[in-house]
């Protein structure tokens, strides 16, 4: 699931996950990060699921998937759409 907060010059793009599934550490990697695993690791959250915040570029397109452990890549279903293994997501 993706929570999107528009800020005067970015938006604020929240990242979200059920906490333990897949089990093990989970990082978002994607364009705004130059695809480097590990630098926007997903946390617990109270509510029973992870979440990561990124301050992205606002009207632009990013390009992303999520890195679990065992090198697991998956996408985000609830992404603003799909290019072939990506999820796409519109700031």
């Amino acid at each position: 699931m993706l929570e999107r907060q528009r800020r005067k010059n970015a938006t604020e793009v929240t990242f979200v996950l059920p906490d333990g599934d897949p089990p093990g550490p989970v990082s978002v990697v994607g364009t705004f990060n130059d695809w480097r695993p590990g630098t926007h690791v997903l946390e617990s959250r109270p509510d029973g699921t992870r979440a990561v915040t990124v301050s992205l570029p606002p009207k632009a397109t990013h390009t992303f998937r999520y890195l679990a452990a065992g090198d697991y890549w998956f996408d985000d279903d609830a992404a603003d759409g799909h290019d072939g293994t990506n999820s796409r997501l519109r700031t």
